[in-house]
């Protein structure tokens, strides 16, 4: 005959308290085996097993319901794990999202009328942020004289938050998101490239479509040796300052190499390319934290400035 263990001991073995197991007992999810004469409740090893088991369900978050259907064989114990996880991830994720919102809020010292809109933008459903990314960069670079393929080159990545985000990440979305809303810098990321390409000299660098898929594959050709460090005065590296060079001058129309070579030595690229950090390098940064990719270098080292050094190092 099995031993049969008072309320007391079972307390113990269990790290249940007394009133507990009697709510569990009164509530039908666990039967006593058997009573004394005086009336007192005495319980099994089976009884014993089931209520750490209801312990260790119930510290998991799962329902009275659950547990006594699991307990009647009425459910499996996968299948009420899988509900449980579900529904766990689910406020997980609600967690995230507040928790970015709040630390934003200390962060930045938000005003109360930011507070519905932080949310909202958190909130933002993956084809609503598709959306607001696609007509931030339709509106900078629309009209833009030139073709449409090199349109695409000069946007950086584009933010995709994974499944499930970080909090971090969904800070950075939030930050990033109310940026590209921001008319001011709408504005003045559009001033910035249609000043930069569709000036005059711009103009005269226009060519065919395939001349122009010539130039965007040199310098994402020059995007990689820069970000991979490839040293300016490597073979690769003179082999592809070589082809700006051809390039620029078969645009221009210039014969003389050298004279071509010397042009763009002198056109330093720096403050160019300084510009370019200041106003789009935090789009690029918060980009990067929302992609968990590294965050890129410091603007120095850039397609245009690693050419530049390219072709100053020919000989």
């Amino acid at each position: 005959m099995d031993e049969l263990y008072s309320i007391g001991d079972v307390a113990r073995r269990t790290g249940l308290s007394v009133s507990a197991i009697r709510f569990y007992s009164d509530a039908g999810i666990i039967t006593p085996a058997g009573h004394t004469g005086a009336g007192y409740r005495r319980y099994d090893i089976r009884a014993i097993a089931s209520l750490e088991l209801v312990r260790t369900l119930r510290e998991l978050g799962a329902s009275l319901d659950d547990i006594r259907q699991l307990l009647a064989d009425e459910i499996t114990l996968p299948d009420l794990a899988t509900a449980r996880l579900t529904l766990v991830e689910r406020q997980l994720s609600r967690f995230r999202a507040q928790r970015a919102v709040l630390r934003t809020i200390v962060r930045q010292h938000s005003a109360t009328e930011q507070v519905s809109l932080m949310h909202k933008l958190v909130s933002m459903s993956d084809d609503d942020r598709a959306q607001l990314i696609e007509e931030f960069w339709t509106e900078v670079t629309d009209g833009l004289d030139i073709q449409d393929f090199f349109v695409d080159y000069l946007r950086p990545w584009r933010p995709e938050l994974p499944e499930d985000p970080t909090s971090e990440q969904l800070e950075a979305w939030i930050e990033l998101a109310d940026m590209l809303q921001d008319a001011g810098f709408r504005q003045a990321v559009r001033q910035y490239f249609h000043q930069t390409f569709a000036t005059a000299a711009a103009r005269e660098l226009e060519g065919t479509p395939t001349e122009e898929e010539q130039q965007v594959a040199i310098l994402t050709e020059a995007k990689a040796a820069a970000e991979a460090g490839l040293p300016v005065d490597s073979p690769r590296a003179q082999e592809l300052a070589g082809r700006w060079v051809t390039w620029v001058a078969a645009r221009t129309g210039d014969q003389n190499i050298a004279d071509v070579q010397r042009q763009l030595v002198d056109a330093d690229p720096r403050p160019h390319v300084a510009r370019h950090a200041a106003l789009l390098g935090r789009y690029n940064s918060l980009t990067a934290t929302v992609n968990g990719a590294p965050q890129p270098e410091a603007a120095d080292a850039p397609a245009s400035t690693w050419l530049h050094a390219a072709v100053n190092a020919l000989t």
